[in-house]
């Protein structure tokens, strides 16, 4: 399976199954001199493994980053970095009755039509695990990040869990890591939970959004046509495992609104340009503003569940499925650091891109 890597500048290579003996990344286009130590990582990758709560699956992994290459004495090289993580608590037997059959809302059925073999031990690379590996690669690019633009900051959280959203009103970044749903609004996390509660004890699971803000974003990043900032964050956050839509700023919101009311007004202010809103997200003509980045993307409800369903087996015979083993019931909640992870790797590929063709050039404004 080809198609593995993204990134033009600084690219990410991800490798590994959910139940083999490892999984991980090859990381190349850091810059040299990086400051990169396994525990920088770590912190990242702790934010993602499951088992944390009684509301993520209770595999219970230690996501332990090793670093094979590409740093001495506690720097980056310039070479490749070679991140491995091994998993040490499958339990492939579970899949054992549905080695013959596809789940509904599940990869199993594309991937054995395309490839003719699939892995069913946790759906192999369709697996969610597989987003270890990019919360690692993206450590490396916040790492990169912290040296170049200091001043930049990355925040995901959610804003729905199902078709319970956020009261915008009760935001308050500084709450999101007080509850287990990564949410800024304290009193939707507290109704989430009996939610969950509910799903999870029947056996069935949900959806989320995820919202991620960058703030600390240079003017001038991105490219015309097929070089868009919002493009690549885009095709990052919908390349993540079980990711459905992506909006960049108002998203499918503006087609509701008018020119008049969607126009992000442009004053002067002391420091340069001055917007009176931000519906754009921070991006207009595939180049960020200087604003902040505003990305969502939606999470489907994870398809391995224990309520039975109708399906069918390779050889075309109806049956019914019922999915066992440790599973998110809403997998959006571990989306979080990933969705974070992807829009790290894509600023740090931006910024190289931008410095390696524009250097100091650039219109000037006042």
């Amino acid at each position: 399976m080809s198609l593995n890597t993204f990134g033009h500048l600084f690219r990410v290579t991800t490798w590994g199954e959910s139940h083999g003996p490892a999984l991980g990344a090859t990381v190349d286009g850091c810059p040299p001199g990086v400051p990169i130590a396994a525990a920088d990582l770590q912190h990242w990758l702790d934010r993602r493994k499951p088992g944390q709560n009684k509301y993520t699956t209770q595999r219970r992994e230690a996501d332990e980053v090793e670093i094979l290459s590409g740093v001495y004495e506690g720097h980056s090289t310039g070479t490749p970095i070679q991140l491995m993580i091994r998993n040490t608590d499958q339990r492939s037997k579970d899949y054992g009755d549905i080695a013959e059959k596809f789940r509904p809302g599940h990869a199993d059925i594309t991937y054995w039509q395309k490839y003719g073999i699939r892995d069913p031990r946790g759906g192999g690379r369709s697996s969610a695990r597989e987003t270890a590996a990019r919360v690692a690669a993206g450590g490396v690019a916040r790492a990169a990040l912290t040296r170049l633009l200091p001043e930049l900051k990355i925040t995901g959280y959610m804003v729905q869990m199902g078709p319970h959203a956020i009261d915008r009103a009760n935001i308050d970044l500084t709450r999101i890591e007080e509850n287990p749903f990564w949410t800024p609004d304290a009193d939707a996390a507290r109704d989430w939970a009996s939610y969950l509660d509910g799903l999870r004890k029947s056996g069935d699971s949900t959806g989320a959004v995820i919202e991620l803000l960058a703030s600390g974003v240079p003017a001038g990043l991105g490219a015309p046509i097929y070089g868009k900032l919002d493009t690549d964050l885009a095709a990052a956050c919908m390349s993540i495992n079980a990711v459905k839509a992506v909006e960049i700023g108002e998203g499918m919101g503006a087609a509701a609104l008018t020119g008049s009311a969607n126009a992000d007004e442009i004053t002067m202010g002391p420091d340069g340009p001055v917007y009176s809103s931000n519906h754009a997200g921070g991006i207009l003509g595939g180049i960020s503003t200087g604003q902040d980045l505003v990305v969502r993307f939606a999470v489907k409800p994870t398809s391995s569940i224990l309520t039975p369903r109708k399906t069918i087996t390779k050889s075309g015979t109806a049956t019914e499925i019922v999915t066992k083993g440790r599973h998110d019931p809403c997998v959006g909640i571990r989306a979080v650091p990933v969705g974070e992870a992807m829009m790290a790797c894509v600023l740090l590929d931006h910024l190289l891109l931008h410095r390696g063709q524009m250097g100091d050039a650039g219109g000037k404004i006042g």
